[in-house]
Order: C-alpha cells, then sequence, then structure tokens
C-alpha cells in the first residue's frame, strides 16, 4: 500500500495534482490547511483521503485529530498548531504517545523534519503549496506499507 503524506495546501492545488499523478497514492493523508477544498482534492485523489483541521480552515466539521491504523503501527494525524509545534515537538510526542501511536503526521510549519522524540517518530512533510524551508521546494512525504506492515517513509521535493 502507498500512502501519500501533504500538509498546507491552502486551497492552491496544482502541485498536489501532479504529485497525486506520479505518486498514485492508494490513501492520502492531508495534515490540514486545506481550505474548504476537500471535496475537490476527494475527486483528485480518486482513493480514501483522511484531513484534519488547520487554524486556517474556518467553518469546517473537519475533526482536530485523527488516530489511523496503517500497517501494524498507529499513526496521530494533526494540523500541529494545538501541540504548538512551532516552538518544540515534545509536546506532539507527549500527545501521540497517550494515544499509543509510535508515529505523527503534522504541518503547520511549512517546513519538513523527521525525527523521534521519546520514541515517538515526528513527521512533517512540509508544505505541498507555500514551502518555507531553504530552497522553498514544495514537499511531501511518501510511505510504503510492507508486506510485514512496516512503514517506510521517504522524503520528497517537487
Amino acid at each position: 500500500m502507498r500512502v501519500l503524506i501533504v500538509s498546507d495546501s491552502h486551497g492552491r492545488h496544482e502541485n498536489l495534482r501532479e504529485v497525486i499523478r506520479r505518486v498514485r497514492p492508494d490513501r492520502l493523508i492531508h495534515c490540514g490547511d486545506i481550505l474548504t477544498c476537500q471535496p475537490q482534492v476527494q475527486a483528485m485523489a480518486d482513493c480514501p483521503l483522511d484531513v484534519v483541521r488547520g487554524n486556517n480552515d474556518f467553518g469546517t466539521d473537519l475533526p482536530n485529530d485523527l488516530v489511523l491504523p496503517l500497517g501494524r503501527h498507529r499513526l496521530y494525524v494533526t494540523h500541529g498548531h494545538h501541540e504548538h509545534v512551532s516552538w518544540g515537538l515534545e509536546d506532539l510526542a507527549i500527545v501521540a504517545a497517550a494515544h499509543k501511536c509510535d508515529y505523527a503526521v503534522f504541518g503547520h510549519t511549512h517546513y519538513p523534519t523527521m525525527e523521534c522524540v521519546n520514541g515517538v517518530t515526528l513527521i512533517n512533510p512540509g508544505s505541498i503549496s507555500l514551502p518555507r524551508q531553504p530552497g522553498r521546494k514544495p514537499s511531501f512525504i511518501v510511505c510504503d506499507v510492507d508486506k510485514n506492515g512496516d512503514l517506510h517513509f521517504a522524503q520528497n521535493y517537487l
């Protein structure tokens, strides 16, 4: 199974359309700031779509977080602003562990990162539309779930 993980598209979906075409995911996870465009993204993806609410997703009924079984693991999905990820990742690791998740994916900072904090692997795909890291390349994560249920995450750039 191939899972595409993106965040912070902010209603600009040209890059997302291209990444979906390239990756051909079996599932799409969007870590928030999708901006009322969930139906358009769902139609583009043509696969199951999981979305959480970002700090700019006003007037939506999207959940603040999700716990998703993936392979033999549990994935905590959030935008990250409630866990104060701009100031550090410790709070996010605590919340993910409290949900019995060994992985957490999040957005908000528009900055790709992958690190382990207190036994929880924390992954930010960066922004697919408005990147902030040096070089400012739109970024996303591809997660392949192998036959044993193990997860293999790869950071990618357009």
